[in-house]
């Protein structure tokens, strides 16, 4: 009798073991909607998830989620708690401005050195524009230099005037403005498809899309433009609820892997993408150029309007930020970066 009851309070005793082991541990629920293949999704989210398992000991797991929501409404996600936390691309909705420092032309990075030098000025000066109200920015950065993607070859800036161009919001569609281009709007991944129904001639993004998103196939001419097209401006964003119910040791552990390790991470993997992206390209046979003289020496021109623009609207909307030092801040951590 007694050997029964030693067993059942053996058993209970294990059994409220694992109830509390599984009340302890915490699965942090990470929406994306690039696909799975892509590099943010296979080496930089899961990359970011590890450092949160470590730096909590196990006790905050991290899980990946797709198709929770649309790209535009993943601000939404983390804030509303759908998520514990997502990533955005502030060109897809109207709201940020501030973000926009790292896009302006002419920057000269790679995604690394513009990731590291958003997170910087954002840290210094654009933080105060409070436009991530709402959720906690976990980091900022950005994508290499976008570039020019068509089905036909382009010999001048004015090859492209009237062209149906998918533009992605944020700087990207006001150089698409400035070109002259019919703006098509669609998010990241639906170009492959607008672009083989036809519905567009061509597209502004990195060059790792001629990989991760198979443009090769449908875009196969490539132009760099020196300096920079334009970069984009992203952010990773953690539900304040999420953050609310860690106990707070695990919520500074969390806590630490964000900022600029975690910027510089996410750069440094999307400029390999980019290294990636080019050499398939060309192992390919899409048809890279980089513009003349000529045609730099044009777009220059809409650079300088493009900067003036966004200098304008920064001094009319934040009267508390210095719009003119963040933009000098990110070009200098860029020249600077080691």
């Amino acid at each position: 009798m007694k050997t029964i009851t030693t067993g059942v309070l053996l058993a209970g005793a294990a059994a409220l073991l694992t109830v509390t082991n599984v009340k302890a541990e915490t699965v942090m629920k990470f929406s994306s909607w690039a696909p799975p293949t892509h590099p943010q999704n296979s080496q930089v989210f899961p990359l970011w998830g590890k450092r949160i398992e470590a730096a909590t000991q196990g006790r905050v797991k991290w899980k990946i989620e797709y198709k929770l929501a649309s790209p535009p409404k993943q601000f939404e996600v983390s804030r509303d708690g759908i998520a514990d936390a997502s990533w955005i691309f502030h060109g897809y909705n109207t709201r940020y401005l501030a973000t926009q420092a790292v896009e302006i032309p002419g920057l000269g990075g790679t995604a690394e050195t513009a990731s590291y030098a958003t997170q910087k000025a954002f840290d210094s000066h654009l933080h105060k524009a409070n436009e991530h109200r709402g959720v906690a920015v976990a980091a900022m950065f950005s994508h290499g230099d976008a570039v020019i993607h068509t089905k036909k070859q382009i010999r001048s800036l004015a090859d492209l005037k009237g062209m149906k161009i998918r533009v992605p919001g944020g700087v990207g569609s006001l150089v698409g403005k400035q070109l002259g281009v019919v703006a098509v709007k669609a998010p990241a991944p639906k170009v492959y498809e607008i672009l083989s129904s036809g519905v567009a001639d061509g597209v502004f993004m990195p060059v790792e899309v001629q990989k991760t998103f198979r443009l090769k196939e449908v875009v196969p001419y490539v132009t760099f433009m020196p300096g920079g097209l334009y970069y984009g401006s992203f952010a990773v964003l953690i539900s304040p609820a999420f953050l609310d119910k860690l106990s707070a040791q695990d919520r500074k552990a969390v806590l630490s892997t964000t900022g600029t390790s975690l910027s510089r991470a996410i750069g440094k993997i999307w400029e390999h993408g980019d290294v990636v992206g080019l050499a398939d390209a060309k192992k390919f046979g899409s048809k890279i150029q980089t513009a003349g003289s000529a045609m730099l020496s044009d777009y220059k021109g809409i650079t300088a309007k493009v900067e003036a623009n966004w200098l304008s609207k920064m001094a009319k909307k934040y009267k508390n930020v210095d719009a003119k030092a963040a933009l000098a801040e990110v070009r200098a951590a860029v020249a600077s970066y080691k």
